[in-house]
C-alpha cells in the first residue's frame, strides 16, 4: 500500500480531467470577443421605426376611409399609398404584371415598388424583412418575450408536429402563388381595376372593423399561441414569411460559425428564434432563418459566429450588423424614392370614384377570372 506522502504525490502529479460539453466533446478555451455586440440595439431601432411608420399609414388610411364613407364631407384627407405594403398578394400580381406586360402598374403601383424592396432585403440580407421590418413578426417576437416572462420558458413543439405544421405556410404560398400565375396581364389589370380591387384595402380594413365572433377567436388564439410558441404565425402560417424565405436560399449571406474559434457553448443554438442548430453547422443556409442575428450577439467566443458572405466574397470577421441595417434600409429607400420620384407611386384617380365606392366596399364581389371590370 502506498505511503501518505507518495499518494498526495500521485494526486498532485496527476493532470486535470478535460472539461466536456454536453455532447462529449472537449471545450476549448474561450478567447473572449473584444467589441460589444450592438446588432439587437439596431434591429429594435429599425423595429421601432417600422412600426411608427405603419402605425402613421394605418391612421392616415382609417382618417382617409371615415372622409370617404361621410360622402367627401369635411377636410380631404389623401390615401396613403404605402398601405398597399399591407397587400402582399396585389404586390405578387403586380410583379407578374410587370414580367407579362413590360409595363409599370398604373393603379396601385406602391405594391409593386414595396414587394420589390422586401423580396430584394431578403435576396441580400437573408430573411431580414421578417426580423427588421415586419411589424406582424415584430409583435410576435414580443409576445413571446412577454410569454417568457410569465411562463420563464418558450415551449417547442416536437418535431413530428413541428416539421408538417412547418409546411402550412408553403401549402397556402402554393395556392396563391398557383393563382397568380394563372392570370394573365390583362386578368389582373381588370382586377385591380375593378370595383372590388379598387378598395380592397378597405375590405381588409373592413375585415378587422368589424370582425365577428369567429374571427376574433381565431385572433385571440393565435396571439396566445404567439405567447407560447416563439413566432407561432411567422413560423407555421405566414405564406409571406415563406415566400421570403425561399428567395433567402439565393442570399449571398449566412451565418457561419468558424470552428477553431466555438467553445461548443450551444448559447447560439438556444438563442436562434428558428429553432436551427447553429452550434452543430458550419453555415446556415435554412429558409427559417430570419438574419435577426441573436445566435451572433449571444456569442461569447472571438470570431466563433459571424453573418459572413458564402466564398469567394467571405471576409474574415463578417458583415458588421450596422452595414446589414443600412442595406437593408437603403433598399427600403431606393425603391420607395424612386417610385415616389417616378410619380409610380399613387393611384391617380378622382376621389369622387372612392366617395361612391368605400361606403359600399363590402358589397362589392370578388371578380372572377377573365370578367372585365366595370
Amino acid at each position: 500500500m502506498a505511503t501518505l506522502p507518495t499518494a498526495i504525490d500521485d494526486l498532485t502529479e496527476a493532470p486535470p480531467a478535460p472539461l466536456a460539453t454536453s455532447s462529449g466533446r472537449r471545450r476549448k478555451k474561450l478567447v473572449r470577443r473584444e467589441a460589444k455586440d450592438n446588432s439587437q440595439r439596431l434591429r429594435i431601432l429599425m423595429q421601432t421605426v417600422f412600426v411608427v411608420l405603419n402605425l402613421w399609414i394605418g391612421v392616415q388610411f382609417c382618417s382617409w376611409v371615415r372622409w370617404a364613407e361621410s360622402g367627401g364631407r369635411g377636410t380631404q384627407v389623401s390615401r396613403p399609398a404605402g398601405v398597399e405594403g399591407w397587400l402582399p398578394i396585389e404586390g405578387m400580381m403586380q410583379f407578374k404584371y410587370v414580367l407579362a406586360s413590360g409595363h409599370l402598374p398604373r393603379l396601385h403601383p406602391a405594391a409593386f415598388f414595396l414587394f420589390l424592396s422586401f423580396a430584394s432585403s431578403s435576396l441580400i440580407f437573408r430573411k431580414a424583412f421578417c426580423s427588421w421590418i415586419c411589424p406582424v413578426g415584430t409583435i410576435s417576437e414580443y409576445l413571446c418575450k412577454l410569454g417568457r416572462r410569465v411562463f420563464r420558458r418558450t415551449f417547442h413543439l416536437p418535431r413530428w408536429l413541428d416539421l408538417p405544421l412547418r409546411s402550412l405556410k408553403y401549402l397556402l404560398l402554393g395556392f396563391f402563388l398557383y393563382a397568380v400565375t394563372m392570370m394573365s396581364a390583362e386578368a389582373i389589370a381588370d382586377f385591380v381595376a375593378s370595383p372590388y380591387g379598387l378598395v380592397v384595402d378597405v375590405r381588409m380594413l373592413n375585415f378587422f372593423r368589424f370582425m365577428g365572433t369567429t374571427t376574433a377567436v381565431v385572433l385571440i388564439g393565435l396571439a396566445l399561441a404567439s405567447l407560447v410558441i416563439q413566432n407561432f404565425w411567422c413560423r407555421y402560417l405566414c405564406p409571406y414569411g415563406g415566400l421570403m424565405g425561399l428567395i433567402a436560399l439565393f442570399s449571398p449571406l449566412r451565418i457561419t460559425r468558424k470552428e477553431s474559434a466555438c467553445i461548443d457553448c450551444a448559447k447560439c443554438a438556444k438563442a436562434c428564434p428558428a429553432v436551427l442548430p447553429v452550434d452543430q453547422l458550419i453555415q446556415i443556409r435554412s429558409a427559417e432563418c430570419t438574419g435577426c442575428l441573436e445566435c451572433v450577439a449571444v456569442c461569447p467566443a472571438k470570431d466563433a459566429l459571424a453573418i459572413n458572405f458564402a466564398l469567394p466574397l467571405r471576409t474574415r470577421r463578417g458583415l458588421p450588423p450596422w452595414q446589414m441595417a443600412a442595406g437593408v434600409t437603403l433598399l427600403f429607400s431606393l425603391f420607395v424614392g424612386y417610385a415616389k420620384l417616378s410619380d409610380h407611386w399613387d393611384s391617380h384617380l378622382p376621389q369622387q370614384i372612392f366617395v361612391r365606392l368605400v361606403p359600399a366596399a363590402g358589397e362589392q364581389h370578388h371578380p372572377m377570372i377573365g370578367e372585365g371590370h366595370e
